[in-house]
């Protein structure tokens, strides 16, 4: 019996032994971090070559006149000679106040709201479908609306932006409360958590990854309701990206409009770039990233 003990624990020994002996051997092989970034990087330069090199075919092609589609090259130096001047940087700031003012209000509505309607059957009941409405609904609707309640102001596009936003995060708040295991609820009113603290510690880190989601997609609808409102509104404001857009299209200024465009594009990347990190970061506490994959 002993010596039978004695065979199962030096075989578990053995195991243990072999799974160390792999976790050491994987971590051997992990690439630095220079590796990880170039790895992840290269795709991203490939795919721009091609958009580039192909942005340069059609204007070889004659598709369309110079003046109304440059080639890349136009459109770089026009961005490079808006860069080392004011105009573009002071719409830059323009939109990202606006941008930044509306989405945090954005998301201080969707978050209590989707609280609310996640935990409240009768709220559910009432609004819960109208939500999933006003996220269906087109931004660019509710400018006549918002024109209409706020003249051609800042409040205006606030109106909007607030209104694209919001109920985007609320539909990704209650869509996490709603996939939280009740086995996770119930050990946690077990062990004392009730009230506030039961959101704090046990819903809101379960739900996290569905809210993130939430919070990405209400950012998409916040930036395109703000692009669209900066179009429309665009007599509040010179220095907006929205106005200079339109002023560009209005002096039949391609090189100019085509820049414009090309920074309101590397914004978005920026932006997904950052959802993507804090992404990476719950799934890395969580246990679902593969070390190597990082």
């Amino acid at each position: 019996m002993a010596s039978d003990t004695l065979t199962n624990t030096a075989r578990t020994d053995a195991q243990i032994s072999g799974l160390d002996a792999l976790e050491i051997a994987g971590r051997d092989k992990e690439t630095s971090r220079g590796s990880r970034l170039w790895a992840a990087t290269w795709p991203k330069l490939a795919a721009l070559a091609i958009v580039i090199a192909a942005w340069q075919v059609v204007v070889w092609s004659g598709w369309k006149p110079p003046y109304s589609l440059p080639g890349p090259l136009v459109v770089g130096r026009e961005l490079l000679a808006q860069a080392q001047g004011p105009q573009l940087w002071e719409g830059l700031l323009t939109t990202l106040r606006r941008a930044a003012v509306g989405y945090v209000f954005s998301v201080a509505v969707g978050l209590l709201l989707g609280l609310a309607v996640a935990r409240s059957t009768v709220l559910r009941a009432a609004i819960g479908s109208m939500i999933t409405a006003l996220q269906t609904m087109p931004s660019i609707a509710w400018f006549p609306l918002a024109i209409l309640l706020f003249e051609l102001s800042e409040k205006a596009i606030f109106f909007v932006v607030v209104l694209g936003a919001a109920p985007s995060i609320a539909n990704g708040v209650i869509s996490g409360v709603d996939y939280v295991p009740p086995l996770l609820l119930r050990a946690g009113r077990n062990l004392g958590a009730r009230g506030l603290n039961l959101y704090r510690y046990v819903i809101a880190p379960a739900a996290l990854p569905a809210i993130v989601a939430g919070l990405k997609q209400g950012w998409a609808f916040s930036w395109r309701s703000l692009m669209a409102g900066e179009l429309i509104v665009v007599g509040i404001s010179q220095t907006s990206l929205g106005a200079q857009l339109t002023y560009s299209r209005e002096l039949s200024d391609a090189p100019w409009l085509l820049s414009t465009m090309i920074v309101i594009l590397v914004l978005g990347l920026v932006v997904d770039a950052a959802f993507g990190a804090a992404d990476k970061a719950i799934r890395r506490r969580w246990g679902v990233l593969d070390q190597a994959g990082q």
